[in-house]
């Protein structure tokens, strides 16, 4: 190859690869890749809790793969009906959709592929009752919770119950009935959700406000009961974590540690109710991060 020849493949070979890679970045986004991480790790989770001394591995791994592929359908669908919206926040105008990086056709295609993809594939390799809560969960989640969001406050409620299935699908897997187990992790991520979404929502509550949302009490101008709702879903996902000790499912380590996690927890919620600023709310937004794998962790590690 001649040097001029070469002078116009190597720019080409940069063009193609920026390309895909702006593919690749634009297809995370569109799947909320790191909620659809949250999603394999309580799969995962819920999976191991329910089983025995042997795990089975190949079943694991079909749950999990079913509930991230109807995890993501849900984000692509959520995306899709609040394209318009999301031009008007700042955090989310650069999305593949609001930004025309995407036609809305591709996108919609996308979302329903794989929400058939997923249900479908747990179905097929695990059991019907996990495939019909990963139905339930992007029903939940873009029927009621996206719709919702323009309309009241109670749509951090319902999202938390669409965000809390995941580890129930991985319990279901195995375990085809909600026993406690399967109940108590619902609740630790439908409390833990509460104190996370509700300080995230505070600290964009202008920018959710611009676009029409409403993720906090509209009267609520002050906080407080933004706040004191963080709190009291705190204690309440404390007393849940309590749960798998008393139930002889955890050893004492698991309690110790647990109520160590609480602690911080219980310190940061208490300080966004004290002190409602954008710093307190972003350290009980981080606590939260810190706090599920954590406790997770410890009920997998210290299964008794």
């Amino acid at each position: 190859m001649n040097r001029s020849a070469r002078e116009v493949a190597v720019p080409l070979e940069i063009e193609v690869v920026e390309m895909e890679q702006g593919i690749v970045s634009d297809l995370m986004t569109l799947t909320k890749a790191r909620l659809s991480l949250l999603v394999i790790v309580t799969t995962f989770v819920g999976f191991c809790a329910a089983s025995g001394p042997e795990i089975d591995w190949v079943r694991l791994f079909h749950a999990v793969l079913g509930t991230t592929l109807a995890a993501c359908a849900a984000a692509v669908l959520n995306q899709v009906i609040e394209s318009k919206v999301d031009r008007l926040m700042e955090r989310t105008r650069h999305r593949p959709l609001p930004a025309g990086r995407m036609k809305h056709g591709v996108a919609l295609a996308l979302g329903v592929a794989l929400g058939v993809a997923g249900v479908s594939w747990l179905w097929f390799t695990t059991n019907p009752q996990s495939a019909w809560l990963a139905a339930a969960t992007i029903l939940i989640y873009i029927a009621f919770y996206t719709p919702l969001k323009r309309r009241t406050s109670f749509c951090t409620i319902v999202g938390a119950v669409s965000g809390a299935i995941p580890p129930v699908i991985g319990w279901m897997a195995v375990r085809p009935s909600l026993d406690l187990g399967a109940w108590v992790l619902f609740g630790i991520l439908f409390t833990w959700q509460m104190p996370h979404f509700l300080a995230i929502a505070w600290m964009y509550r202008d920018e959710y406000a611009q676009a029409g949302f409403v993720m906090l009490r509209r009267d609520d101008v002050s906080g407080c009961a933004t706040a004191m709702q963080s709190l009291l879903y705190t204690v309440a996902l404390v007393a849940i974590t309590v749960v798998p000790f008393a139930a002889g499912a955890n050893n004492g380590v698991y309690l110790a540690l647990a109520l160590l996690l609480d602690a911080v927890m219980l310190y940061c919620a208490t300080q966004f109710l004290f002190h409602r600023t954008r710093l307190t709310a972003r350290r009980l937004f981080f606590a939260s991060i810190f706090f599920l794998p954590l406790l997770l962790g410890l009920m997998i590690f210290t299964k008794a």
